[in-house]
């Protein structure tokens, strides 16, 4: 099954506002095995949006539209749909109430906010559970199929997984079944070379794609049944986590501090956290997994000398002898915070996150983290790469390295990561 994405904006076009839609499209059709041929934008026109559309239906089965679902004049998508599938608008009850009840304690919805209601006749609705567009997924006469997205992602993206995606697998007459490989201290450059030889099947299928500071592996597999999809996809899961060895955190898992989280509850352990640089990142993501109080109760921010002797107990004469970023700072930054709070294990990060404030003794980029569990504390430095990408990115960097060594700490494996076994044989053979 081809499809395209056609993106419905002037706002995008004139570049006021980011096109992450279609990013995040792209991945889901990936993900579902539905191929992409061509993404395009136009404005909020009319006629350029129904050529946009025509051309579109001569060359791919489905096509995605994301945006002009709303009330005001220039939204438009809803009406070039519905006169390029030969359908006429008609009044969809169910969509009306869902919008009589959003607005109820709101102020009274007007005649323009009942026009979202309006729907092509004969589509499949996809409710919206977050804002008041409603979308659909309308067939033509020629058997194609349309699908209308809201513009905003934080309704896009639940209509898209919740209504469209089973919807779209529904019509491909197969079970699709995906796994996600996560991974962190391999590039996607190195991570593709090692598989390259996996990511050339057909099915299941391999890709590899690139986070800020990460790298992970879809495999993605078509079968009659769950069962046989996810068959298909389990040796080629393994195998992908034997040649990438222990930087892969986990499998199908959210991300670094769910995992993290997850094995300290395990293992019934509590974690502090002393941060200057990172300014409570590390502490800021750990308690966005619900239930990590289970596990960390102190976060400790000590960008201040003053702090770090305050709080942390960190020594004036340490901190004039060697500097606040500095190997013995960040040891004594972690050996406090753990000791402060009464917990088991103690991050201490310290650095040089820049634009400003380098030196060639310690240039921006240079940044100590701390990891301390009992009786031992382990020190990693991170010296600065050969291009900075700015001081939220050094920051980030730093947190999931902290995330990451308490990981690799809980799971018994050394504290930096080892060079991954290379392919022997490919699969199969």
């Amino acid at each position: 099954m081809n499809a395209e994405i056609i993106s419905v904006g002037t706002e995008l076009l004139l570049g006021h506002t980011i096109n992450t839609d279609a990013a995040f499209v792209a991945r889901e059709l990936s993900a579902i095995g539905v191929n992409l041929l061509y993404a395009c934008t136009v404005g909020d026109n009319a006629g350029r949006l129904r050529a946009a559309l025509e051309e579109a239906l001569g060359r791919s089965d489905v096509v995605i539209t994301t945006g002009g679902l709303g009330p005001t004049d220039d939204d438009l998508t809803k009406e070039t749909i519905a006169a390029v599938a030969g359908v006429p608008l008609a009044l969809h009850e169910d969509s009306l109430r869902r919008l009589e009840e959003y607005f109820r304690g709101r102020p009274p919805m007007g005649e323009n906010q009942r026009k979202q209601a309006m729907l092509p006749e004969g589509c499949t609705p996809f409710p919206n559970d977050i804002g008041t567009a409603p979308g659909c997924g309308v067939r033509t006469a020629a058997g194609k199929i349309i699908i209308m997205l809201p513009g905003p992602p934080s309704e896009l993206v639940p209509m898209l997984q919740r209504y469209v995606v089973p919807f779209l697998s529904g019509a491909a007459h197969a079970v699709i079944h995906s796994s996600m490989i996560r991974t962190f201290g391999l590039g996607e450059g190195s991570g593709a070379l090692k598989i390259a030889d996996l990511t050339d099947a057909a099915n299941p299928t391999a890709a590899t794609y690139a986070k800020e500071n990460e790298m992970f592996v879809r495999v993605t597999a078509r079968a009659e049944s769950e069962e046989e999809a996810e068959a298909l996809c389990r040796p080629v899961v393994e195998e992908i986590c034997r040649r990438y060895g222990d930087v892969v955190y986990g499998v199908d898992v959210e991300n670094l501090e769910s995992v993290v989280v997850a094995l300290l509850r395990e293992r019934g352990l509590r974690l502090a956290t002393a941060e200057s640089c990172t300014g409570g990142l590390v502490a800021k993501r750990i308690t966005d997994v619900p239930g990590a109080s289970d596990v960390f109760g102190t976060g400790f921010v000590t960008y201040a000398n003053d702090a770090k002797t305050r709080l942390l107990g960190v020594a004036a004469s340490l901190l004039e002898a060697h500097g606040a970023v500095s190997e013995p700072v960040a040891r004594a930054m972690a050996e406090g915070a753990r000791k402060a709070s009464g917990s088991d294990l103690g991050i201490g990060i310290t650095g040089v996150a820049g634009p400003g404030g380098g030196t060639p003794e310690k240039p921006v980029g240079l940044i100590y983290i701390a990891l301390s569990a009992g009786d031992e504390t382990f020190v990693r430095r991170m010296t600065p790469p050969g291009r900075i990408h700015g001081r939220g990115w050094l920051r980030e960097r730093a947190a999931s390295t902290a995330l990451d060594m308490v990981r690799r700490y809980l799971c018994d494996l050394p504290l930096e990561p080892a060079a991954p076994p290379s392919p022997a044989t490919p699969l199969g053979t």
